[in-house]
């Protein structure tokens, strides 16, 4: 004969099935399960932990590559002959799939905290396989396409570095509640000791990290050089057109230093500003020539490029989304710009005083002017009236020639050479992208009198390293934003850093421990559960509150079994009992 045990009220676990319902669409509590996970869910978890890693490297890399955006959007327009923002869209699908792969390790973190067994459903596998195959086709891409730029990670770290260290060290100190329960919780001896071996190699490779950081910006006051001069790389182009009049003098107006522009040479012998080899671009050709919008820019007369309009492309494409910060009047003058002439150029230079860097380029073959180039150049910054001192002269070609009928000129290289070799062959000044000169090299530069350019600068934090490594002058297309750095930002003292080293590695020492001994406390005062047996949540409790949690057998049980009825096992814990009619989860 079989008597009918009372019906208790479950305690509802309204986050846990949350839990675990998204993770693994287990929303039933007979879904869910305490035994340990099979290796075919480990090996997924560690394909998530994996794919977790590779978006966070991922997303900080393009975090930090926004100094370069211009530059990987003009590459692809070299690829596609059409403009646009590629990077909005990269940017916009790596946010969503770090976000969703992390609130999915979260989720696994949680069930590993609870004890449950890891389920993760076969839609999130999907998820997980498509971030992780889209990651790595972008990174390969990259690699391929704009594999120079990898470079802006360990240069970041060099500001970023102490400041990462110190979230790292919060994420590991944090992740201790987990692995002290795990191992507080664990039957294994050796799965303890190797749980623990993990952690603490973990945790003591992070305290000793900062032996092994080195930023430039970590440094006496002392020892601080003068901040660097700010060249305007064609002009200032996020707030007008590059290479534009208008566009230099907005960079005047930023105290800059210096000009930067690119120069061609038209047939019939006139220098003008045009960084690409064709005007598709950065004029209306397309409506005033149509049948030569693919002509590379050089092969026309300066009364055709006089013809065209330099100005409307930059509020149509709105290249840096900078055009809603401009008044209606600068975008008037906008509207109105057209192709520069290196003479107007030298000759507003020459009226502040600054500095002019261009960078010739060698017109076609078939160009009348193709072999004296360097000649009609040197004679329209002659003719200009430009102080010689002023002028940067960066072509390897007939320098020698150069420096004998302009021996005023700065010699300006733009190829990476040791400082002996740049003094024997009278060059005082060198241009490099800024990832082709380590903080020791450019010591070096400093010390034989090589004064160094770095381009392109445009993030206050990139500035701020190159400040504190030494560098003499800077070329940015955002001389605005650098305009407000006054100091080196993230610079400190050597004691000051030791200081906040030393303090952040007793707090989490302190804090780890603390949670261990509480761990170890807590799950010894926790009785073991026979899996036949479920945790119920009594309907009455009872008013001293010294039971919260009361144990019952399955519903049905056999009345021979040892134990007594059910007003017996009530009447045992003084609680009132309750008939079938008990309502279920």
């Amino acid at each position: 004969m079989v008597k009918h045990q009372p019906l208790q009220v479950y305690e509802r676990q309204l986050c846990l099935s949350c839990i675990t319902g998204i993770y693994g669409c287990r929303w039933k509590r007979y879904q869910r399960s305490h035994d340990d996970t099979t290796k075919w869910e480990l090996l997924w978890s560690l394909i998530l932990l994996l794919t977790f890693c590779l978006l966070l490297v991922w997303c900080y890399f393009w975090w930090e590559a926004h100094n370069d955006y211009n530059e990987f959007n003009w590459f692809l327009y070299n690829r596609s002959g059409e403009w646009s923002d590629g990077t909005v869209p990269i940017l916009a699908t790596t946010a969503a799939g770090f976000t969703y792969i992390a609130f999915l390790m979260i989720l696994a973190l949680c069930h590993v905290a609870l004890g449950q067994q890891l389920n993760l459903h076969w839609l999130h596998k999907v998820g997980v396989s498509v971030a992780l195959l889209t990651t790595v086709a972008g990174v390969i891409s990259i690699n391929q396409t704009w594999g120079q730029e990898w470079d802006i990670i360990p240069i970041s770290l060099q500001a970023t570095g102490p400041f990462l260290h110190i979230g790292a060290l919060a994420a590991v100190t944090a992740l201790s509640w987990i692995v002290a329960g795990q191992v507080a919780r664990a039957e294994k001896t050796m799965f303890q000791v190797v749980v623990m071996l993990l952690y603490l190699s973990l945790l003591l490779g992070l305290y000793v990290m900062p032996i092994y950081i080195t930023s430039p910006c970590i440094m006496e006051h002392a020892s601080l050089k003068p901040r660097p001069d700010v060249i305007g790389l064609r002009g200032a182009p996020m707030l007008a057109p590059e290479n534009t009049l208008w566009s230099f003098q907005r960079a005047l107006q930023m105290n800059v230093t210096g000009l930067e522009a690119d120069v061609a040479i038209s047939v019939d012998g006139v220098p003008f500003l045009m960084h690409d080899r064709t005007l598709r671009r950065t004029t209306d050709i397309e409506k005033v020539f149509p049948e030569r919008q693919m002509d590379e820019a050089a092969l026309f007369n300066w009364t055709d490029l006089q013809q065209l309009n330099a100005g409307q492309w930059f509020l149509k494409d709105d290249p840096f989304w900078t055009v809603h910060m401009l008044s209606p009047h600068e975008k008037t003058l906008i509207a109105n710009q057209s192709v520069c002439s290196l003479e107007k150029l030298l000759k507003l230079s020459s009226y502040h005083n600054s500095t002019v860097v261009f960078r010739l380029r060698r017109p076609p073959l078939e160009h009348p002017l193709y072999h004296s180039w360097i000649n009609d150049t040197l004679h329209a910054v002659q003719q200009s009236g430009v102080p010689q001192n002023l002028v940067m002269w960066t072509p390897d070609e007939h320098r020698a020639q150069v420096r004998e009928l302009a021996p005023g000129l700065i010699q300006t290289s733009v190829e990476k050479q040791s400082p002996q070799s740049l003094n024997q062959s009278g060059i005082s000044r060198l241009l490099l992208r800024y990832n082709q000169a380590s903080t020791r090299e450019i010591s070096d530069f400093s010390e034989s009198y090589i004064n160094l350019t770095l381009y392109t600068v445009n993030e206050p934090w990139l500035f701020s390293v190159l400040w504190c490594s030494g560098v003499s002058s800077v070329s940015s297309e955002a001389p605005h934003i650098l305009k407000r750095v006054l100091y080196p930002i993230g610079r400190m003292r050597p004691q000051d850093y030791c200081l906040m080293w030393v303090t952040a590695d007793l707090i989490s020492f302190a804090v780890v421990v603390g949670i261990f001994i509480f761990q170890k406390y807590r799950m010894s005062g926790m009785r073991s559960y026979n899996p036949e047996q479920i945790m119920l949540s009594a309907a009455v409790r009872r008013s001293s509150r010294d039971i919260s949690v009361m144990k019952e057998k399955l519903i049905f049980s056999e009345v021979g079994n040892g134990v007594g009825s059910a007003e017996e096992l009530y009447a045992d814990n003084d609680c009132d009992y309750y008939t079938n009619q008990g309502i279920s989860q």
